[in-house]
């Protein structure tokens, strides 16, 4: 309820807050401009958010390897129609608008797209190096950290180690059971920085691992700090 009640103060849902955000920071930074996406400059996250909403192909090929290259042929060819200034304006624009009335992003945003936005904004933010974390609103931490329940477990689900995560003022999840043979590896940071280790970004977040040296390795393996 802490969530929706802010929200409603600013007639935003935190979706629309989240994309409002992304669409900054990529207004911010020039269409070469570096992210943590490996091998994608600005103009191509940009052109990843616009056609994860309005094409089903793109929309179909993240989730089903078989249109994985046909969706990334689609990305590159709006990425590159977006590499002056202005193209790239005009692709942020798009960015910042709502989905379609007939994607389920539409009427499915805040389920979907609350984290994907929110790791997106530091994608970009924290491109072309170490920069400090936003501060965010309690309400929305609370957000992240609710669904980091669900997807931090999902990201992680392949993981022989066990993971609980523990935010900095101590409240604890265990978002990933061990498997026989591996104990838990205890991962400390802010709720934002927790996410963007869940979704393969520890490497520019500031987070504490903790456990077996075996099991850190096994773990940072997968999701580099």
């Amino acid at each position: 309820m802490r969530a929706r009640a802010a929200c409603d103060h600013a007639g935003m849902t935190w979706h629309q807050v989240e994309r409002a955000q992304l669409a900054q920071a990529l207004e911010a930074v020039p269409p070469d401009a570096p992210t943590l996406c490996e091998g994608w400059q600005a103009r191509h996250l940009a052109a990843h958010v616009v056609l994860r909403e309005h094409s089903a192909v793109v929309g179909a090929g993240l989730v089903v390897p078989a249109f994985a290259a046909r969706a990334e042929a689609a990305i590159e060819r709006l990425a590159d129609s977006a590499a002056n200034e202005g193209s790239y304006r005009d692709l942020v624009a798009r960015v910042a608008a709502p989905p379609p009335g007939w994607h389920p992003m539409s009427w499915a945003g805040e389920l979907t797209n609350v984290v994907e936005f929110f790791v997106h904004t530091e994608d970009v933010r924290r491109g072309a190096g170490p920069t400090p974390p936003r501060t965010l609103d309690p309400a929305l931490v609370d957000v992240l950290w609710k669904h980091l329940g669900g997807a931090g477990g999902h990201r992680l689900r392949h993981s022989p180690v066990g993971v609980v995560l523990v935010r900095d003022d101590g409240l604890r999840r265990r978002v990933r059971k061990p498997r026989a043979g591996f104990g838990t590896v205890v991962v400390r940071g802010a709720v934002g920085e927790l996410v963007l280790f869940a979704f393969g970004r520890g490497a520019a977040a500031d987070v504490t691992v903790q456990g077996a040296p075996l099991d850190v390795e096994v773990l940072t393996d997968r999701l580099p700090v």
